[in-house]
């Protein structure tokens, strides 16, 4: 089974258990209904990348489903944490891409982000034979990767959020979700 088509989505979940957490976190992304199944990295070729609208009406509650996903969670009053999916997709659609997964503490939703995103580039560069540039900020190198064109498109799914005051259970999540 190869998907033809994939949405990215991330949510946020609060709740006094861990797992009750992680549910909320799944309802907030739109795909707690389904039987999610984590894959590795790789982007099909040609997979046409939708709206999470779109996807979730080509999906059923109950199907099992494919996903790359990042997760964290903490019980810890005030930390910061983040998840993310980075993405990047050739321009030679017959060649697949990368999505890579990212999750830490004390790190912006952006810098996450953009660590996502430098991750699947860096994967998809080194498999194309682009030589990885001496450049260390992820803008410099992002630019370098698109002049080479032979790397369409990067972009991430990213979800932050700050530990819950109470001690609750905080769990931030972001996939890609394949449809079949």
């Amino acid at each position: 089974m190869v998907p033809k088509k994939v949405f990215f989505t991330n949510g946020v979940g609060v709740h006094k258990e861990k797992l009750a957490s992680f549910e909320m976190a799944l309802r907030d992304a739109g795909i707690a209904q389904f039987n999610l199944v984590n894959v590795s990295s790789i982007m099909p070729p040609a997979c046409k990348i939708v709206t999470k609208k779109k996807g979730l009406q080509e999906l059923q509650a109950g199907e099992i489903v494919h996903c790359v996903m990042s997760r964290n969670d903490t019980c810890e009053p005030n930390r910061l944490l983040a998840a993310a999916v980075g993405a990047a997709v050739p321009a030679d659609k017959s060649q697949h891409g990368y999505i890579s997964e990212h999750h830490c503490y004390g790190q912006t939703e952006r810098a996450t982000g953009d660590y996502a995103e430098d991750l699947a580039a860096g994967m998809l560069a080194s498999t194309l034979g682009i030589q990885d540039p001496d450049a260390v900020e992820w803008k410099e190198r992002q630019q370098y990767y698109k002049i080479s064109g032979k790397i369409v498109r990067t972009f991430n799914a990213t979800q932050s959020s700050v530990g819950a005051k109470n001690g609750n259970w905080v769990t931030v999540l972001a996939a890609a979700v394949f449809i079949p």
